[in-house]
């Protein structure tokens, strides 16, 4: 059938599928330099996680999360935490009253855990007004010399009264992550197993991962994530079953609850 068609015709097809063809490839190699240029942390690194304070890291350590206000400890990899779909406690006037999530009756819906108040992200315009400013701060995490993100509580839509959508959440990090790649940084899966299989689609590099020896989920993120995995454990019976299981292949730390300083009197810090 195609030999019928006149040659102009048969060559016009050839190009547009050829150029159709360059787009794609012009789109997925944009795609991948965005986060080819940020450099991941280590596998199988010494970590340590001081989100409570910023202290001098014990000897031997690589990789250290901070909180964005700290700055970066000199000649290590440095991960900047980023409260990113909550709010933290004495901040909600720093937000516009509408980007607070609100059940039915008009409340705010906190996490009783912590005391914060969710981010309503259940809406494009939302999500873009938000990302705004969360990406304001990955900006001065850049600036500062963080190489990674650590944007928390992904899953605050297990904690919203079902008004958020696991759509929803994924949506609004992309648009972190899209950001975070455009400043050359890699971002991370904060917890959130059940959402792992969508981590390529999201834009996350690497995962950051609380107590997954303690629930036996190590194995769902190395799945997802390779040995690209930071775990966190909070009792001595996760970091052994951890560090059992992972010892060998994922950066390891156990921390108290609290992620205190040394000289407090609950600092704990172990390791395999």
């Amino acid at each position: 059938m195609s030999e019928s068609r006149p040659l102009s015709l048969r060559l016009l097809l050839a190009g547009l599928a050829a150029a159709l063809a360059l787009t794609a490839l012009i789109t997925a190699l944009s795609r991948n330099d965005a986060s080819a240029a940020a450099t991941l942390p280590p596998t199988h690194a010494k970590f340590d996680y001081q989100i409570g304070g910023a202290y001098k890291p014990p000897s031997g350590v690589q990789v250290v999360t901070r909180d964005r206000t700290a700055a970066p400890a000199a000649g290590l990899y440095n991960i900047c935490y980023v409260n990113a779909f909550q709010v933290q406690p004495g901040e909600q006037s720093q937000w516009d009253s509408d980007l607070l999530l609100r059940d039915a009756q008009g409340n705010v819906v906190i996490d009783e855990d912590w005391g914060e108040a969710l981010l309503d992200i259940r809406t494009t315009a939302k999500q873009t007004r938000i990302a705004a400013k969360v990406n304001g701060w990955i900006d001065g995490c850049a600036a500062k010399g963080y190489q990674g993100i650590e944007p928390d509580n992904y899953d605050s839509y297990s904690r919203s009264k079902n008004l958020i959508t696991t759509s929803q959440a994924k949506a609004y990090l992309k648009l972190l992550a899209t950001h975070a790649h455009t400043k050359n940084l890699a971002i991370a899966q904060k917890n959130t197993v059940e959402l792992a299989g969508s981590r390529q689609s999201v834009g996350l590099d690497f995962a950051v991962a609380e107590e997954c020896g303690q629930y036996d989920e190590c194995g769902d993120y190395t799945a997802a994530f390779g040995n690209n995995v930071i775990v966190i454990e909070y009792t001595d019976s996760g970091r052994k079953k951890a560090c059992s299981g992972f010892g060998t292949r994922l950066s390891i730390v156990q921390r108290d609850v609290d992620v205190s300083v040394p000289g407090d009197s609950g600092y704990v810090r172990k390791t395999c």
